[in-house]
């Protein structure tokens, strides 16, 4: 997951780049989201993690 928010931020540079303000602001978006759902539920596995020992 975190392998497609950095996909989607390199999308947005290349697309503001080329002046694509619209484009940009979308993958901006989706990389935001996709870093915020990996934190997530990077967080939660490490919990649960340390919860089994």
């Amino acid at each position: 997951m975190l392998r497609w928010a950095v996909i989607f931020f390199i999308v947005a540079i290349i697309a503001a780049i080329f002046g694509f303000g619209g484009i940009a602001a979308g993958a901006v978006s989706i990389a935001k989201i996709l870093f915020f759902v990996f934190v997530v539920l990077f967080l939660i596995s490490l919990i649960s993690g340390l919860a089994r020992r």
